[in-house]
């Protein structure tokens, strides 16, 4: 094995180890508020009428209802406070680094 390839494999090896015991970095709010966000995502298809936007699938995704009542509040208020959404996913990348 070259010296070359050998640093190549201890430096990826020391990336991958990095990355899976990130847990006080940006790595670990980024994915939380990217969980957030598609639940958010979710909840305007199935309750957008809620926010005043028609959707034909309102119907249909009463159902699901008793499972996530506990969620819409904080959604609602989530969706209502927003500005602009570009700019609030556009903001969470550091393309500067």
């Amino acid at each position: 094995m070259s010296k070359d390839l050998f640093s190549k494999l201890k430096k990826n090896i020391k990336l991958f180890v990095q990355g899976a015991t990130d847990f006080d970095r940006k790595s670990k709010s980024l994915l939380i508020k990217e969980s957030h966000n598609e639940m958010d995502e979710f909840l305007l298809l199935c309750f957008g009428d809620l926010l005043g936007i028609p959707f034909p699938t309102s119907y249909y995704s009463l159902e699901l209802l008793p499972l996530i009542a506990e969620d819409l509040d904080g959604w609602n208020n989530r969706m209502s406070g927003r500005l602009s959404v570009w700019q609030e996913k556009w903001a969470d990348y550091d393309f500067d680094a």
